[in-house]
């Protein structure tokens, strides 16, 4: 191998390792709180997991996500975030203020979704008996579970939207809920399991084909992380 070689090999190498450590220094860094929230700017949380370790979704599919949809979720929330501030001792109607409510609100859903969505990825999509027990007293089988959360999401391609099992703390059990977008949810109720339905979340891997994400994701699923929101 000449010098030239080895020389480019190590630089691609190093290269490689450099995008995973900027998301993985940013998910293990914790902000200290310089002000009020209200005044606190947010900060991206980077990937828990290597982008080039998963089961059939790609690393290219995997950063676009991250950067282009995540990231410009949080930045796009500061903006509203920043306008709010302003706009609060304005002499504008209270319209005005309503419609920036409302982005704040779709903002807000969408960051923490995506940091939900990331965050119940990188496992090797076996769950615990323990945990399969848990759903399936919910849903009288893990399948019937299964069944249900595929079939929400396969109803949800060529779309948008969310799936999501979460715990309903007023019920007191578990359900799927269909999430048109980032805004809509019930009340009291914990994410546990979180997938995004967005064409962003897998059209550069599979098209038009949103049942091979379907089987991706489920492939994929990190299910200590969601044991670990499933609070009773």
């Amino acid at each position: 191998m000449t010098d030239l070689t080895r020389r480019e090999v190590l630089q691609t190498a190093a290269l490689g390792v450099a995008m995973f450590a900027t998301t993985e220094a940013a998910a293990q860094q914790v902000a200290e709180p310089t002000g009020p929230a209200w005044t606190r700017t947010l900060e991206p949380k980077g990937l828990p997991f290597d982008p080039k370790s998963l089961n059939g979704l790609s690393q290219k599919l995997i950063q676009s996500h991250w950067e282009n949809n995540y990231v410009g979720a949080v930045k796009a929330l500061n903006v509203v975030r920043e306008k709010l501030r302003a706009q609060l001792t304005s002499q504008d109607p209270p319209y005005i203020y309503n419609g920036l409510k409302r982005e704040h609100l779709i903002r807000t859903g969408s960051v923490v979704l995506h940091e939900l969505y990331f965050g119940n990825l990188g496992g090797d999509g076996k769950p615990s008996a323990e945990l399969r027990s848990n759903i399936a007293k919910s849903f009288g089988s893990f399948t019937a579970w299964e069944s249900e959360f595929r079939k929400i999401a396969q109803g949800l391609s060529g779309g948008s939207g969310w799936v999501v099992l979460g715990y309903n703390q007023h019920l007191q059990l578990l359900e799927n809920y269909w999430q048109a977008d980032h805004a809509h949810n019930p009340p009291h109720t914990q994410p546990v399991l979180v997938m995004d339905m967005y064409e962003h979340a897998y059209h550069l891997d599979f098209g038009a084909a949103a049942g091979k994400y379907i089987d991706a994701f489920f492939a994929n699923i990190n299910w200590d992380e969601v044991g670990g929101r499933y609070q009773v």
